[in-house]
């Protein structure tokens, strides 16, 4: 198969985009969203594909399961800023959703979410992870993924990163905005990667609280097993090997899944580097992340 070129990053109202994400910014900000669609946020390779499937197994695990064997995650839970390489558009395919809720995602900042979403008060579920294992897995996904700029070297894409010249922009700014918004917007769950790796039963907890849910100690035990990372791994529904996009010959779309995994990258010179310029740019002293647990 032909694929077209990798697109150049351009900065977009302030943030570092592909045509990819902003082909279709019309029509996405006019997506008219619905008061019980559930939108999940996130910087990407923090969590996405495992939040989407969680929420669809504790919304249609039990009533249809013939949608867990026969579609793929990508098309139950569609990405709603992307028009991608075939022309296949997520906003389309989010109208076109015919389950109740809607389950959507996005990796917008904040101030790109659009507005109907508020004016609905729509639930969002924002999953965050910490930055170095962050930047790892997104240029391995870099690596792999034709829809996404050339990574080139790993030295030079860490300063990119930390510099917010990566699709989506700087992972700093997304976290600290979304959390920012928690604190005036009732109806966000921010979530944290570590938390979910190190007990994800309480954070399943968590989130069936806050989306006014109470699955049987039966049903949230078969949840917990089929969202283990190597279950999800070795599912082909979950793991994007039928994605048209990925070449995953040259990464798995979900390597590792651990934290910590950064310390098998970075050396000690880029790490203190990281570290000094983390420090400058994460004020808010009550946003913390963990990087090993």
């Amino acid at each position: 198969m032909d694929f077209p070129p990798r697109p150049e990053l351009f900065d977009f109202h302030g943030v570092s985009m592909t045509h990819y994400f902003t082909d279709l910014w019309d029509r996405v900000q006019t997506f008219k969203a619905r008061p019980d669609d559930i939108l999940i946020a996130t910087y990407p390779k923090a969590g996405t594909t495992w939040v989407s499937y969680i929420l669809d197994l504790l919304y249609f695990g039990q009533t249809s399961p013939e949608r867990l064997t026969s579609i793929p995650i990508y098309d139950r839970v569609p990405f709603l800023d992307l028009r991608d390489v075939f022309d296949k558009s997520g906003v389309e395919q989010a109208e076109n959703l015919p389950t109740s809720p809607r389950i959507i995602k996005t990796h917008f900042p904040v101030q790109f979410i659009p507005k109907s979403f508020w004016e609905q008060n729509c639930k969002i579920v924002y999953v965050a992870r910490n930055a170095k294992d962050n930047v790892v897995s997104y240029f391995h996904f870099d690596r792999m993924v034709v829809t996404e700029p050339d990574p080139g070297d790993w030295n030079s894409y860490l300063k990119r990163f930390m510099e917010g010249k990566v699709a989506f922009g700087s992972w700093y700014d997304h976290v600290n905005g979304w959390w920012k918004k928690k604190q005036t917007y009732s109806n966000l769950h921010y979530m944290f990667y570590e938390d979910m790796t190190e007990d994800c039963a309480k954070e399943l907890d968590k989130l069936c609280s806050f989306l006014g849910l109470s699955p049987s100690l039966e049903e949230k035990k078969q949840i917990l097993g089929e969202v283990q990372f190597d279950n999800m791994k070795y599912n082909n529904m979950v793991n994007y090997s039928t994605s048209l996009h990925a070449n995953v010959k040259i990464s798995p779309f979900m390597r590792k899944g651990k934290v910590g995994d950064w310390k098998n990258h970075f050396t000690v010179a880029q790490n203190e580097e990281f570290d000094e310029d983390y420090k400058r740019k994460m004020k808010d002293p009550t946003l913390h992340f963990r990087s090993e647990i």
